[in-house]
């Protein structure tokens, strides 16, 4: 099953996508949320809520589209109550790149002494090594970032914007892990999104220790929410267009087979903090990326065009290079 949220009648509307024709309307306030909200209560699926719940209204999809009316598919009512973040060093490959955009040498061999490794490169093999338990048991932690709360996100088909200040506007396409935590601190996984966590590479390669501010950036998830039992080997494909020429286009792989990590790992070190299981809260979790137009010396301008294509997620997501304006900010006054 897959779903979207959009406005319809102005108003924050559930759908079932149909085809890449039509969607049908799902009854029920609070969007996504809510009908999460009410399958934790009740002890049921989210299936088996939307399909109790679906309307005989139809939407046409392509409109929604082209008017901007598709949302994230799954938000909280207070932006402040949604959480954005991510893991890096993920996936099988993604050290490689980590290395070229840092002029690193090294690789994870078992011939290189672990002391002449980067931090890096030691925390990839540590995932390769370690980061599919078995169940019960909890392998290493992986890299771990922050990048905002819900008004970091923007809607798919809307600008993306990058501040006045950021040396870099990159794409990074990944899966990503939407959540809602229960009365009792219990984490639900709602489904799966494609995303475009979007980060500034240029400060992240300077200095690593700078890898925390690179991440603050605004990011996009969607159109489609997929619920259900995610496939091991996810094939999709990321795309730059100028000027409606294709710029620059790269295949990338996601899901379990493809990472260094379970996806439960990655869940257990994030949801293990007792301030990340606040009850009521939404959860957007990047799981990471192997695939970056950075390394391959692309520089995005404001106009260009993302599109994120992971056909077993659903429509593509795609979103504008915009700019934000400068806040003039220089120091905190005294009161």
């Amino acid at each position: 099953m897959r779903l979207i949220q959009c406005l319809n009648d102005d108003r924050l509307t559930v759908a079932m996508v149909v085809d890449e024709h039509e969607v049908q309307v799902v009854d029920g306030d609070e969007g996504v949320y809510g009908l999460a909200k009410r399958a934790i209560a009740d002890g049921d699926s989210l299936t088996t809520v939307v399909e109790a719940a679906l309307t005989e209204t139809r939407l046409d999809y392509a409109r929604l589209v082209e008017e901007r009316r598709l949302l994230p598919p799954l938000t909280h009512p207070d932006p402040a109550h949604c959480l954005v973040t991510g893991t890096g060093l993920t996936h099988l490959g993604s050290a490689d790149t980590r290395s070229a955009m840092h002029a690193a040498a090294m690789q994870p061999s078992d011939k290189v002494d672990e002391s002449e490794l980067t931090d890096s490169m030691r925390m990839f093999r540590m995932g390769v090594e370690a980061g599919k338990p078995s169940a019960g048991e909890v392998g290493p932690q992986p890299e771990w970032f922050y990048k905002g709360d819900g008004d970091c996100v923007v809607a798919p088909e809307t600008e993306i914007p990058s501040p006045s200040f950021a040396q870099d506007a990159g794409e990074e396409p990944e899966l990503a892990g939407l959540y809602v935590v229960g009365r009792d601190g219990q984490p639900w996984r709602v489904g799966y999104a494609i995303g475009n966590e979007f980060s500034d590479h240029v400060t992240e390669r300077f200095n690593y220790l700078w890898l925390a501010h690179s991440k603050l950036r605004a990011c996009s998830f969607g159109p489609e929410l997929f619920v259900g039992e995610l496939p091991a080997n996810l094939e999709g494909t990321s795309r730059i267009v100028r000027d409606g020429r294709t710029l620059w286009e790269k295949p990338f792989l996601t899901g379990e087979g493809n990472m260094a990590h379970s996806l439960a790992n990655l869940e257990h070190h994030h949801f293990k903090y007792r301030n990340f299981r606040r009850p009521g809260d939404v959860h957007v979790h990047f799981f990471g990326t192997a695939t970056l137009s950075f390394a391959d010396k692309i520089v995005v301008e404001p106009g260009d065009r993302y599109e994120i294509d992971l056909p077993a997620l659903g429509r593509p997501l795609r979103n504008v290079l915009g700019s934000e304006d400068d806040f003039g900010y220089s120091a905190a006054k005294a009161l």
